[in-house]
């Protein structure tokens, strides 16, 4: 419960950005199945650190790698 909380309001700094709609989409779709964001991002640090890609290119690389599961995860 409370690691929801700190999880929840993490993520809505990070994405101040934002919409407030979609926002709470992501934090849906990361509280549904918070093992596959953590191997997402896992994925996108390796390639950045270890590969040395682009950010935006290693994120999007590894967003297409998992596109189903996140189709799964909005529907």
């Amino acid at each position: 419960m409370l690691k929801n909380f700190f999880t929840r309001q993490l993520m809505k700094h990070q994405m101040k950005d934002v919409p407030a709609e979609q926002q709470e989409k992501m934090i849906e779709m990361v509280q549904k199945n918070p093992d596959l964001f953590k191997k997402i991002g896992e994925e996108i640090n390796h390639r950045v650190k270890k590969g040395g890609e682009d950010q935006m290119k290693a994120s999007i690389e590894v967003m297409k790698k998992y596109q189903k599961e996140l189709q799964e995860l909005q529907g």
